[in-house]
């Protein structure tokens, strides 16, 4: 079947060095060839694959620009189309000229997301894979780059298609002996079939585990600053940051709204937020920051408590403990260049959390904050190897669902139901997996996901 052959500016619209201007489909040679002059009259469809050309890019008479056209014929492709790419300069206006002139001899503009969906759609990459190509174009940190590289190789696939390939091996064996018993025995299958539902129920297990690392992988930690007013949160924050972005005085509730930065800790994203010093308080504004402090608690990965250890412990410290008893924390003694009111044992007999000598004034300790990080969410380092993290949501539900199929089959094999039930689940869980390699997958969803992709890729 004949597809439209698309074209779109692949690099950014802004003035640069060099701008792609990318053409898919099965007319992409020639529509460019009427535009595009070589040098001696040659012509591109000519050329061998997978070769650069010098010419002029011209609408009629009027040359446009002088560019480099890199020629690749299917399915040696990105899309398994053929397809060209017109290096032009980076001017935003030329890159338009070049776009507008393809598509007035015949080509029309990609939608967002349309070269990768073809690459999905032609057999090139699977669902999962091509959703890993936004990722590492969104990466923020190394350690995201890597992840969303190993699954655009396949990592992911392959964990599910293992997966997939043992269940589907055992409704094929469930159906053949249902529909065949003279020859094909089920006598004894249950407790083999057990066997693999729990060990194909452990992988997904497994797969989910990791799922949350492979969220602050890829977005980082989601990190609230707390403490009572005055306790030096401000103060930490222009620390780890390495800019006064907070106001410092030595006015309490100084502090009154929310600020958000966000940094790289060895790889590893932070998203902090300050927020107002939790009190209780009659002045309206600050009763608000209060009120968004303790909701951003709630809701936070990870919580570093600002403790002043140059004064003592009142009501509002028991306060912000009683809040913390369930969440992750890091409690920052600070104040260390003062002398002490408030102990670490002191502190301790009301939140038993990892404690850390600190002076935000003198920038003392914060090494030792970095490291209690990674050790609280990667045991003291940050490492793929051989891992595979999960870091989208589609996926994780997809596998949260399998994994309740295969829960309630191996139920079945427990209390003795007949096989029919085995295999009704086993499809389901097969089927779910489906969804995350794009095997049984909606056309709706197909084009949600695409429709994030920028207009070049």
């Amino acid at each position: 079947m004949k597809t439209d052959t698309i074209a779109a500016i692949a690099t950014a619209m802004a003035s640069s060095g060099i701008g792609i201007v990318r053409v898919s489909g099965e007319d992409a040679v020639s529509i460019t060839e009427k535009i595009f002059h070589m040098k001696g009259g040659k012509k591109l469809s000519e050329m061998p694959s997978h070769t650069i050309h010098y010419g002029h890019i011209c609408d009629g008479e009027e040359i446009i620009d002088e560019v480099m056209v890199s020629l690749m014929l299917a399915p040696r492709t990105y899309t398994r189309e053929d397809t060209v790419e017109i290096d032009c300069h980076g001017g935003v206006y030329v890159m338009r000229r070049i776009l507008e002139t393809v598509v007035k001899y015949g080509a029309r503009p990609a939608e967002p997301g349309e070269f990768t969906k073809r690459a999905f759609l032609n057999g090139r990459i699977d669902l999962s894979q091509a959703e890993s190509v936004i990722d590492v174009i969104y990466a923020k940190n190394e350690f995201a780059l890597k992840s969303s590289i190993k699954q655009l190789s396949g990592s992911v696939s392959c964990a599910i298609r293992n997966i997939r390939e043992s269940v589907l091996h055992e409704i094929a064996f469930i159906e053949s002996a249902l529909d065949d018993p003279e020859h094909i025995s089920l006598e004894g299958y249950q407790e083999k079939l057990e066997a693999i539902v729990r060990e194909n129920y452990g992988k997904i297990q497994k797969l989910l585990a990791d799922s949350d690392n492979g969220k602050i992988l890829k977005e980082g930690i989601s990190t609230v600053i707390v403490g009572k007013p005055n306790a030096g949160k401000s103060s930490l924050l222009n620390t780890l940051i390495g800019e006064d972005r907070a106001i410092v005085t030595n006015i309490a509730g100084t502090t009154r709204d929310i600020l958000e930065e966000q940094m790289n800790l060895n790889g590893i994203i932070l998203n902090i937020i300050d927020t107002a010093g939790i009190r209780e308080t009659e002045d309206v504004v600050e009763k608000i920051g209060v009120d968004k402090a303790k909701k951003y608690v709630k809701d936070a990965d990870l919580v570093i408590y600002v403790v002043d250890t140059s004064t003592a412990l009142d009501e509002n410290d028991f306060e912000i403990m009683k809040l913390l008893q369930d969440k992750t924390t890091i409690i920052l003694l600070n104040k260390s260049d003062l002398p002490p009111v408030t102990t670490a044992e002191e502190v301790k007999s009301h939140l038993n959390k990892t404690m850390i000598l600190i002076s935000a004034k003198e920038q003392t300790g914060i090494e030792a904050l970095e490291k209690s990080i990674q050790e609280l969410f990667f045991q003291g380092k940050v490492s793929l190897n051989d891992e595979v993290f999960i870091t989208n949501i589609r996926h994780k539900a997809a596998l949260q669902e399998a994994a309740d199929s295969l829960h309630l089959a191996e139920q079945s094999i427990l209390d003795g139901m007949p096989e029919d039930f085995y295999s009704i689940d086993l499809m389901n869980a097969y089927e779910v997996l489906g969804k995350i390699i794009g095997e049984s997958v909606e056309d709706d969803l197909v084009n949600e996901i695409f429709s994030k992709f920028c207009m070049g890729k």
